[in-house]
């Protein structure tokens, strides 16, 4: 659904996008991240047509978008960063106005109307001008105007931002909905959002792309995969266990938190958990934990290390 062959865009003597190639397919939620001015929203802001690139193409559907925008735009929905919208307009004028803009015409315009405005709820401020809106619901109705068209392929710079928890879940629900057919492409600082949606994740940094793989593989490469958290009730025993934990074969080191009460044993082994002998011992010294958790991984400390060069 996107293609995109050694994309470079310059500003002056800067390199803000640098070479990129990749393809993204239906079905596909990919996660763009980067540290801030890796290049995420400028990518994106090329592969709607919004700024021109300096060499390089991106077709959307089989249609470049230098050479066929219009074509290319009837397949994309783009919510950019701040979510502009035309402040004097009420979220209906707005909608209609994009409605209008996109032909959508009939019992087609009112179903995709009734059917956003309540999956986003939208009702109580549809006559309020978007100026005298809170952050969450302007962001609400710049994904509303993403989405009204049904688009298969879906471009979304922070679809999240400025929604409290509950609206950001019925909106990574709402993404996750969408998914089976279409191509959605999120950019976010926000990792846990890329763990909870997206099945592909891009990693990139000074416009180039560092990692391409999906959020579990990531993960797995982290230091924390296959380790075992240990959540103590008390600090009684605490340097105890401690100290007899690291002393077992299939723990490399361990790290403790005396804040939250718990010690880490991280595997000797990437491939094997620690698990088994870490309850033997517990049971054995007769320790009373209250949790003895298996990590997966963490994504952060992955994303840490690759966007600071450091090898995983």
């Amino acid at each position: 659904m996107i293609k995109i062959d050694t994309l470079t865009k310059n500003y002056g003597h800067h390199t803000v996008v640098d070479n990129l190639t990749f393809k993204c397919n239906p079905g596909e939620v990919l996660g763009f991240i980067g540290p801030n001015g890796a290049g995420k929203s400028t990518t994106m802001k090329m592969i709607t047509g919004f700024v021109a690139p300096t060499s390089g193409r991106v077709l959307v559907c089989g249609h470049n978008i230098a050479e066929n925008a219009l074509a290319a735009k009837r397949q994309l929905g783009y919510l950019p960063e701040g979510a502009p919208c035309y402040p004097e307009m009420t979220p209906t004028t707005f909608l209609n106005f994009v409605a209008d803009i996109r032909k959508l015409t009939g019992s087609h315009r009112k179903k995709r109307f009734d059917d956003i405005i309540g999956k986003l709820h939208l009702e109580p401020v549809l006559n309020q001008t978007i100026d005298t809106l809170s952050k969450g619901f302007k962001r609400r109705i710049g994904l509303a105007q993403a989405i009204l068209h049904d688009p298969d392929v879906l471009i979304l710079d922070e679809p999240t931002d400025g929604l409290d928890p509950n609206q950001k879940y019925e909106v990574r629900q709402l993404i996750s909905s969408m998914a089976a057919d279409k191509l959605i492409v999120i950019s976010t600082h926000i990792l846990e959002e890329v763990e909870a949606v997206c099945n592909r994740v891009i990693i990139i940094a000074e416009g180039k792309i560092l990692a391409d793989d999906n959020p579990q593989q990531l993960a797995a490469k982290s230091k924390y995969h296959n380790a075992v958290r240990i959540g103590l009730s008390n600090s009684n025993h605490f340097d105890e266990i401690r100290a007899s934990v690291d002393q077992l074969i299939s723990v490399k080191t361990t790290e403790s938190d005396h804040e939250q009460n718990t010690i880490t044993a991280i595997a000797s082994a990437k491939e094997t958990a620690p698990w088994r002998e870490i309850s033997n011992l517990i049971s054995q010294k007769g320790w009373q934990v209250e949790s003895v958790q298996l990590e997966s991984g963490r994504l952060d400390q992955v994303f840490h290390q690759i966007t600071r060069g450091v090898e995983v």
